[in-house]
C-alpha cells in the first residue's frame, strides 16, 4: 500500500468514527433490554434437529413448542419490530395434529420428515398462502398470498409449521431492515442498531429465541449480513440450487445470484435445512459429504483495496487472524493469503450483475409504471412521499449514474472466478472479512452505502459462503468472517463453520437462559 493509499485509508476510518460518534449521541439513549428466557421454555435454545427428535420421542409436543413459540414472540417483539403478521392460531391446529398423529403410533412416514412438529418463520416477502405479501411497499400494503412459495411447500412437507412472517427492506434492497408499511426493526444486542438486511427481522428472531427455523434469502448479503450483525450462523448456498418460486416476484427458473438460505444458532441445522429447499438438487452441494478438516486448505483475505468501501477496523482484523492462528496451531497447516483485483472492484461487479436480474426495481417500487428518482426526491423532501429514502436514492442510481462496462465487468467476473476455484478446488475455502465494522447505528447506511459489498461480491460469484460468528467487541457487539468455496462445495463451508462453532463457542444470543 503506497503512502497516498496509507493517508486516505486513516482518512477514511477516522470519518467513519466522525459518523459513528455523532448517532451515538442519539441511539446510545435509545437502547431496550431483551429479557431472558424463562427457565421453562429453555427447551427453545435448542436445534431445530434436537427439537423435531424430540418430538418424534414424544419428549415433547409439537402444540407445546408453538405455544412456548408464540409466548416467546409477544415478550419480544415490542421490542423488536420483528413480526409483521402471523398465524398462531393456524400452526396450533397444525400442531396438534402432528400430535395427534404421533399418539396414534409413529410411522415411517412421520420418521422421514426431518423437522416433524418444528415452527418456521420467514420474510413477508416468502409466500404463504393468505398472509401478506407486500415486499414492505405502500402500494402493496393490501394485497396477499394466494398460494405457498415453493420454500413453504417443502419445508411443510419436511414437517416444518409455518408461524409468522417477518419485517423486511422496502423491496429487500438495503441494509437496513425497514419500510413504510412495518417500520424499522431493531437489533437485539443494541436496539440502536441495524439488523441488516433484509433478513434482520429473522436474525433478531434467532437471537432472542423467537424462531426455531428462520427462512431466508440472499441477493447482496441478505442472509448472511444480519446473521454477522445479530451473532448467527448463516449460510448460503451454491446459486441456483435452492428453488426461489413464490419469492419476490420470482418464478424459480431464473438464472440469478438469487438464492434462499437459513439464519440458526447451530450449524448442524444449516445442511438439513439446506436440503430441504434444495429438493432434486441438494446432492449437487454434497452435504452428506464426509469431510477431515484436516484435509482442507485455507486461504484467507487480508483486506479489500475497494475505494467504495470503508476500511476494516482493526476487531474485525482481529477476528480474522485469532481464527488463522487457531487453525495453524490445531491443525498443524499454514493458512495462506489471496488476493485478486476482483476485490478491489466488489460493488462495481455486485451492481453490475444485479442489473442483469429479473424486474425493472423503479417500476416493482409503484407495481405500476416507472418512478422518476429525482421526482420523488423533491417529493421526500417536501414530506409527500410514501418511499423511504434509500429506494429513491436507489433508483437515482439506476437512472442517472454511470454503470460498469459490460466487457470490463464480465472478463473480470470470469477471471475473478477462474483464479479463485482453481486456487480452492474441491478441498480448499476462503476465509473472507464480514463487513468493514460490527452492527452500525440506524440509519447511518447513508453515509457509507457500499459496505455490504463483501457480502455481495460472493453472490457476484454464485459460490456457496457461510457466515460464522466469533464473539464479540470492546462494544459487546457480535464479529466475525465468512467461509467461501468453489460452487457445489457447501459441505466444506459447513465443516470450517462447526470447526470454529466449536473452538470460538458458536452463536452469541442476545439474552440469556435463566436456569432458575
Amino acid at each position: 500500500m503506497g503512502p497516498l493509499k496509507t493517508i486516505c485509508v486513516y482518512i477514511r476510518l477516522f470519518l467513519d468514527r466522525v459518523v459513528d460518534f455523532f448517532f451515538s449521541l442519539y441511539w446510545d439513549n435509545k437502547k431496550a433490554v431483551i429479557p431472558d428466557l424463562e427457565k421453562k421454555y429453555d427447551f427453545l435454545a435448542e436445534s431445530a434437529t434436537s427439537l423435531s427428535n424430540k418430538i418424534k420421542k414424544k419428549e415433547l409436543k409439537s402444540e407445546e413448542l408453538v405455544l412456548a413459540l408464540i409466548e416467546r414472540i409477544k415478550q419480544v417483539n415490542p421490542i423488536l419490530n420483528a413480526i409483521v403478521a402471523d398465524r398462531f392460531e393456524g400452526a396450533l391446529e397444525e400442531a396438534r395434529e402432528i400430535d395427534r398423529r404421533i399418539s396414534d403410533g409413529i410411522t415411517d412416514d412421520l420418521l422421514k420428515k426431518p423437522f416433524l412438529g418444528v415452527p418456521f418463520t420467514t420474510k413477508e416477502s416468502q409466500a404463504i398462502k393468505g398472509m401478506p405479501l407486500t415486499m414492505g411497499t405502500w402500494c402493496r400494503r393490501n394485497e396477499r398470498a394466494t398460494e405457498d412459495s415453493e420454500a413453504v411447500v417443502r419445508l411443510r412437507a419436511a414437517g416444518a409449521i409455518p408461524l409468522a412472517c417477518s419485517n423486511l427492506p422496502e423491496l429487500l434492497v438495503w441494509q437496513e431492515t425497514r419500510n413504510p408499511v412495518y417500520g424499522m426493526t431493531n437489533n437485539p444486542h443494541h436496539t440502536g442498531r441495524t439488523t441488516g438486511g433484509s433478513s434482520g427481522a429473522e436474525a433478531a428472531l434467532t437471537a432472542t429465541y423467537a424462531t426455531a427455523i428462520s427462512l431466508c434469502s440472499d441477493i447482496g448479503g441478505s442472509t448472511r449480513m444480519p446473521a454477522f450483525y445479530c451473532g448467527m450462523f448463516g449460510h448460503h448456498p451454491t446459486a441456483g440450487t435452492t428453488n426461489t418460486k413464490g419469492s419476490f416476484y420470482r418464478k424459480g427458473d431464473e438464472d440469478s445470484m438469487f438464492c434462499l438460505g437459513f439464519i440458526s444458532r447451530f450449524v448442524e441445522d444449516l445442511a438439513p435445512l439446506t436440503a430441504v429447499i434444495a429438493g432434486d438438487k441438494a446432492s449437487l452441494l454434497k452435504l452428506d459429504r464426509q469431510i477431515d478438516i484436516k484435509n482442507i486448505k485455507f486461504y484467507y483475505l487480508d483486506s479489500s483495496n475497494d475505494c467504495f468501501v470503508s476500511p476494516l477496523r482493526s476487531d474485525m482484523k482481529d477476528a480474522m487472524q485469532r481464527v488463522i492462528c487457531k487453525i495453524n496451531e490445531n491443525l498443524n497447516t499454514s493458512v495462506q493469503p489471496y488476493y485478486h483485483k476482483g476485490f478491489d472492484y466488489m460493488y462495481q461487479i455486485w451492481s453490475y450483475w444485479m442489473s442483469k436480474e429479473p424486474g425493472n426495481y423503479a417500476q416493482l417500487l409503484t407495481n405500476d409504471k416507472e418512478m422518476n428518482g429525482l421526482t420523488e426526491l423533491f417529493k421526500k423532501m417536501c414530506g409527500m412521499s410514501k418511499f423511504c429514502l434509500f429506494s429513491i436514492l436507489r433508483v437515482i442510481e439506476l437512472q442517472w449514474l454511470p454503470r460498469p462496462r459490460p466487457e470490463w465487468a464480465e472478463e473480470l467476473t470470469r477471471s475473478f472466478k477462474e483464479d479463485l476455484f482453481s486456487k480452492l478446488g474441491d478441498d480448499g475455502v476462503l476465509l473472507l472479512p464480514s463487513g468493514p465494522h460490527a452492527a452500525p447505528y440506524h440509519y447511518s447506511f447513508y453515509f457509507r452505502p457500499y459496505n455490504f459489498s463483501y457480502w455481495g461480491i460472493v453472490n457476484a460469484l454464485k459460490c456457496p459462503a457461510t457466515q460464522v460468528p466469533l464473539g464479540k467487541n470492546s462494544q459487546d457487539l457480535p464479529v466475525g468472517i465468512q467461509v467461501l468455496a468453489k460452487p457445489y462445495n457447501d459441505a466444506l463451508c459447513l465443516t470450517v463453520a462447526k470447526y470454529l462453532e466449536k473452538e470460538f463457542g458458536g452463536s452469541l444470543p442476545a439474552c440469556k437462559v435463566n436456569t432458575s
